[in-house]
């Protein structure tokens, strides 16, 4: 069994990682021969692109929003939820239902509910004469990647809230009896009881979730009309590889970005399991 899942590996994730960190040290079009640049794909991504460190600081915002918000939810969700009444598994299920739509339905939804004549959001504000609080959602480069980062949240709260489920009812329920017999308010019981021990099921909510951020391609595609936003306010680095790749052909330039990106998820990964 080791054989096969060796060869998987070697093939599949290794040899594209090694082919990968080839294209970076080259000047390639795709069309015309590579040319060996060495190491000036990365310096000149750490020198001399505004654009990149414009993309890192939008992707690092993103993230810090879609962990945050989608962490908490979800776990204020699941310990609502975790008893298996027919109301909580009916509630699971509607909190759940937007994970199994694709993102470029997602996006489609709320970039008509964003619109802003006709969306919902500024037609409620409008209606309760709130007008200051319609915007032009993905139009305006203060508001774009907030308006983003709201409908990650929305797609992904309910699928981590069954993971947040699965940690909770693994808790040993003698911890709350004892706590309640020591007078341990419900907040106390949260603090010293379920966030402790829900402690490894955020680790892993929070890694996919930074995972999840990262990959928000093709969400950030549909909801701003295939480009990066007004003034590259929702350009992260998954959108800043495809333009690099497709609308300058630049490949080695565009594998280097993407290296970067990976130390980058990788860099946070690590420090969220450090704090």
């Amino acid at each position: 069994m080791g054989a096969p899942a060796l060869f998987l590996f070697l093939a599949f994730y290794l040899y594209p990682a090694l082919q990968n960190l080839q294209f970076a040290t080259r000047r390639w079009d795709g069309i015309t021969e590579p040319e060996a640049v060495g190491f000036r794909n990365f310096t000149n991504l750490l020198t001399n692109d505004d654009l990149f460190y414009k993309t890192l600081g939008n992707n690092l915002e993103f993230t810090f929003l879609v962990v945050l918000f989608q962490t908490g939810f979800s776990l204020l969700f699941a310990i609502y939820l975790v008893n298996n009444s027919r109301v909580n598994v009916f509630l699971r299920t509607l909190f759940f239902f937007p994970t199994i739509l694709s993102s470029v339905s997602v996006g489609m939804i709320w970039l008509f509910l964003y619109d802003p004549i006709f969306g919902a959001i500024n037609l409620f504000f409008n209606k309760i004469g709130l007008q200051s609080f319609a915007l032009n959602w993905l139009g305006s480069e203060t508001s774009a990647l907030y308006a983003i980062a709201f409908t990650q949240v929305w797609f992904h709260t309910g699928q981590m809230m069954v993971v947040y489920i699965a940690g909770l009812q693994q808790i040993p329920k003698e911890l709350y009896e004892a706590a309640e017999v020591d007078g341990a308010s419900r907040w106390k019981q949260f603090t010293n009881v379920t966030w402790p021990m829900a402690m490894p099921t955020t680790l892993v909510v929070m890694a996919y979730t930074t995972i999840q951020s990262f990959r928000a391609f093709d969400l950030i595609m549909v909801m701003t009309n295939s480009t990066a936003g007004p003034n590259n306010s929702t350009n992260i680095f998954s959108t800043l590889v495809y333009f690099t790749l497709f609308n300058e052909l630049r490949l080695g330039y565009a594998a280097a970005q993407t290296i970067f990106m990976v130390a980058t998820m990788l860099l946070i990964t690590w420090f969220q399991r450090r704090a």
